[in-house]
C-alpha cells in the first residue's frame, strides 16, 4: 500500500477549555522522501496556483498525445511545450458534466467551478470559480488574494467569488506593474519605515466598514449580499495596507521586473498578443517570486473571440466555424497560444527557490471554454497542468481517463495539492467524490 508523504510542520490539533491547542510531532519515517534521507517537502517556500486559459478550444485529433503515463508523446498542438515537458501533465478523455445549454459558456462554468449554472440564470456562477476556492486558502495572507490579467484587448475574467461577482482582468501591463510594484511596494528584506499615511487609510477603511456592518442590519437579502461583496474588497484593502507595514522575508529570486511600455498599439487592427503575454508573464512570476500574491489567472484570450491572428483572413470565433477542415489557420492559432504557454512555464521554471524552482512550488491549470470548437463540444476537454504544487502531483506524465470523468475531479485533486481537505467537490451533476490518484504523488 502507497503511503502519503506528510509535512513535517504537521501539529496535532484540538482544544483544552475552549482554547485550542497545537502539540508537534516528532521526526516519523512519513516526512521523509522516496531514499528516506531527507524531509519531503522540506524547502519553506509556499504553495502558489495559476490558471491559464484561452478561448475557442482546439483540435482534439492533434492534441491528445499517443501512450499513458510517463509513457508519452507531444502532439502537433502540443509541440510548442518540448522544452517544458518534463514539467507537465496531460489530462485527456475528461468530459465537463455540468451540462452544454450555453455554448462556449457551459464549458468553463463547469470546468472552472464544478457547478452548473445557477438555476434560471445562465450569465454567472453559481459558486466561487477554483481559484478563488484556492485563493481564499491560501492567498488569505498575501498583499493581493489573487491577480487576474487579461491578454486580449476586451478580454474578460472568469474568475468568480461567486454569483454575479466576477474578479475583472488587468489588460494594461503598464497599470499592473503600478499596482503592484509602484508605491507601497517593498523589496522582501528590505528594511523601511512604514508610511505614516498608511495608518491614517487603516482607520478611513475601518469607519467605512463599521457603517456598512450598521447598515446591512436594515437591508433585505438581496442587498446584504451585494453589500457583503464590497465589504469583501474593503476587506482585501485592507489585507494589501497590513501587508505594506510590514517588512517582508527575504525571498531572494525577488527582483522588480522592468517597466511595461505605456502602450501596446493593434498594427492594422491586429493586437501584439504574444508581446503583451510575455510582460504580463514577466510581472506575474515576479509577483509570485516577492511573494505579492500566491494565485493568479492568465487569460489569455476570451471565449467566442474573434480576435485576429497574425496571418490569419478572419477572427478567431469565425474561423473555428467557417475554415474548412482540417481548419490550418484554427491549428496555427493554438500552436500561437501553446507558444505563449511555454514561456510563462519556462519563466516559473527560471526562478530558483532554494534547491527547487517557482514552478516545482506551484500548480497551473491550462484549459479552455470547449474542445472541438466547431462543435461547441465539451467532451475530450483540454486539461494540462504545469507544476507539482510541492511535490503533490505528478510531471511529465499523460492520464486518459478510461470512463469521459467528470472535469471536478481535476479540480478536488488540484485543491488537495494545494493543501484544502476536501471530500468532495462540485455540486449537482458536477459533483465528484474522488479524485484522479494517477497523477497524485
Amino acid at each position: 500500500m502507497k503511503t502519503k508523504k506528510l509535512d513535517r510542520r504537521t501539529v496535532l490539533r484540538g482544544l483544552m477549555g475552549g482554547a485550542a491547542v497545537a502539540i508537534g510531532l516528532p521526526a516519523l519515517e512519513i516526512f521523509l522522501n522516496d531514499n528516506g534521507t531527507a524531509y519531503a517537502g522540506a524547502d519553506s517556500f509556499p504553495k502558489r496556483f495559476g490558471i491559464f486559459f484561452w478561448g475557442n478550444g482546439n483540435l482534439p485529433d492533434k492534441w491528445v498525445p499517443a501512450g499513458n503515463g510517463p509513457e508519452w508523446e507531444l502532439t502537433e498542438q502540443l509541440m510548442p511545450l518540448a522544452a517544458v515537458k518534463e514539467h507537465i501533465t496531460v489530462v485527456s478523455g475528461m468530459k465537463v458534466a455540468t451540462g452544454n445549454s450555453v455554448p462556449h459558456g457551459s464549458g468553463p462554468v463547469g470546468m472552472l467551478s464544478g457547478a452548473p449554472y445557477p438555476i434560471g440564470d445562465e450569465t454567472t456562477f453559481a459558486v466561487p470559480s477554483i481559484d478563488q476556492v484556492i485563493a481564499n486558502e491560501i492567498g488569505k495572507d498575501s498583499r493581493f488574494k489573487s491577480i487576474e490579467v487579461g491578454v486580449q484587448p476586451d478580454a474578460y475574467s472568469l474568475s468568480y467569488n461567486g454569483p454575479h461577482s466576477v474578479n475583472p482582468p488587468e489588460t494594461s501591463p503598464a497599470a499592473l506593474f503600478k499596482r503592484i510594484f509602484g508605491p507601497g511596494f517593498v523589496l522582501p528584506g528590505q528594511n523601511t519605515t512604514p508610511d505614516p499615511k498608511l495608518a491614517l487609510r487603516q482607520s478611513v477603511l475601518d469607519a467605512v466598514k463599521s457603517d456598512a456592518e450598521r447598515l446591512q442590519q436594515k437591508l433585505g437579502s438581496a442587498d446584504k449580499a451585494r453589500l457583503e461583496q464590497h465589504l469583501e474588497g474593503v476587506r482585501g484593502l485592507e489585507k494589501q495596507i497590513q501587508k505594506m507595514q510590514e517588512n517582508p522575508p527575504s525571498l531572494e529570486a525577488c527582483l522588480v521586473p522592468a517597466e511595461p511600455k505605456p502602450e501596446y498599439p493593434e498594427v492594422d487592427g491586429r493586437p501584439p498578443l504574444s508581446e503583451i503575454s510575455r510582460v504580463m508573464s514577466d510581472i506575474i512570476v515576479m509577483a509570485l517570486a516577492c511573494d505579492q500574491t500566491r494565485v493568479f489567472s492568465h487569460w489569455f484570450s476570451s471565449p467566442v473571440n474573434n480576435t485576429l491572428y497574425p496571418d490569419a483572413t478572419a477572427g478567431h470565433h469565425q474561423l473555428t466555424h467557417d475554415e474548412p477542415d482540417p481548419q490550418p489557420q484554427v491549428n496555427s492559432i493554438v500552436l500561437y497560444t501553446m507558444t505563449e504557454l511555454a514561456y510563462l512555464v519556462n519563466a516559473l521554471n527560471a526562478v530558483k527557490e532554494g534547491e527547487s524552482t517557482l514552478l516545482d512550488h506551484m500548480a497551473l491549470l491550462v484549459t479552455s471554454d470547449v474542445s472541438y470548437g466547431r462543435a461547441h463540444s465539451i467532451e475530450e476537454y483540454p486539461i494540462l497542468i504545469a507544476g507539482s504544487a510541492n511535490g503533490a502531483l505528478k510531471k511529465g506524465v499523460h492520464y486518459k481517463s478510461p470512463a469521459s470523468e467528470n472535469t471536478s475531479k481535476v479540480l478536488l485533486t488540484l485543491s488537495r495539492a494545494m493543501g484544502l481537505v476536501f471530500d468532495s467537490y462540485g455540486q449537482g451533476a458536477g459533483l465528484v467524490n474522488s479524485s484522479l490518484s494517477a497523477i497524485e504523488v
